[in-house]
């Protein structure tokens, strides 16, 4: 199989053409496509029609699959897919998960072993107005800015660690008006707060990672509350610089594969109902 190449952005992303995912990709292509998506942290694959079945063939190739803690939003004929979506059932509930990402993260990066890359693919986007996109999510690379840090800097986190927490994570949610309902025990049991280097070496290609974001990271483990706050929010502010920012504005039938051991993403939240917006996502655990 054949396909060429473009980069999304400077730092981080490449569009791959020319390939079908509703066809099985050959182990050649295959490994290209990963060897690809190791050195970019994001890949961007337009126009595709596929059905659930084959997102999750397509995802499985990755790796395993997680089945996220939230089990009330998973596909139930099909628990692999996540849905995020603002869309509401005949009974005023909600189909998907209609808040999700609207904070820069690492999809969990609150588990002891974060999960390698997800798979999000648009089945229906709110319509643009001209060459106003809506629902538009921003990618930024956590290994570009790590790089880019000054080597004080670099040095002096070069052995920190933070804890990140999801418990945490949804009460700010809720206290900011999110309509999820209130994590049950065994939720809170499912996913207790870890511990993560601030700066963690890529599994694969062994690249250095800025590994802290605003939705998990919490404090800095052995220094005073105040300095670890500080700490966190210049780290933080500084990996989203927009040098290091890719936004993509979704087209029905986009398929986005993202690391979530090299980049951390935020949802924009610029729609409303009767504006629709339906995603399905797959994640694909670390091992």
């Amino acid at each position: 199989m054949s396909f060429k190449t473009r980069p999304l952005a400077s730092t981080i992303g490449m569009e791959v053409v020319g390939l079908d995912l509703s066809e099985p990709l050959d182990d050649a292509t295959l490994a290209e496509v990963k060897t690809l998506f190791n050195n970019n942290g994001i890949l961007l694959f337009r126009d595709q029609d596929l059905t659930e079945e084959q997102h999750i063939a397509l995802s499985r190739r990755f790796g395993p699959l997680q089945s996220h803690v939230l089990k009330s939003y998973l596909k139930s004929d099909h628990p692999e897919i996540l849905v995020v979506s603002n869309i509401l059932d005949d009974q005023g509930r909600p189909i998907g998960i209609g808040d999700a990402g609207q904070l820069w993260h690492s999809d969990t990066s609150y588990i002891a072993e974060p999960c390698h890359c997800s798979l999000l693919y648009a089945r229906e986007i709110p319509k643009p107005d001209g060459d106003r996109t809506y629902g538009d999510t921003a990618f930024a690379s956590l290994i570009a800015a790590f790089e880019a840090l000054s080597p004080d800097i670099q040095a002096k986190i070069a052995d920190k660690r933070a804890v990140h927490s999801y418990e945490a994570y949804y009460v700010r949610r809720q206290k900011e008006g999110s309509k999820r309902p209130s994590l049950t025990k065994e939720q809170q049991k499912e996913a207790p707060d870890v511990i993560h280097p601030v700066v963690r070496p890529h599994p694969i290609t062994g690249r250095k990672a800025l590994f802290v974001n605003e939705s998990y990271s919490v404090r800095v483990l052995d220094m005073e509350p105040a300095e670890s706050e500080a700490l966190l929010n210049e780290l933080i502010a500084f990996g989203i610089s927009d040098r290091f920012v890719y936004r993509h504005k979704w087209r029905k039938g986009d398929l986005i594969l993202w690391d979530n051991w090299a980049t951390q993403h935020l949802a924009i939240a610029d729609y409303t109902l009767p504006q629709r917006r339906l995603m399905h996502r797959t994640t694909v655990l670390a091992r």
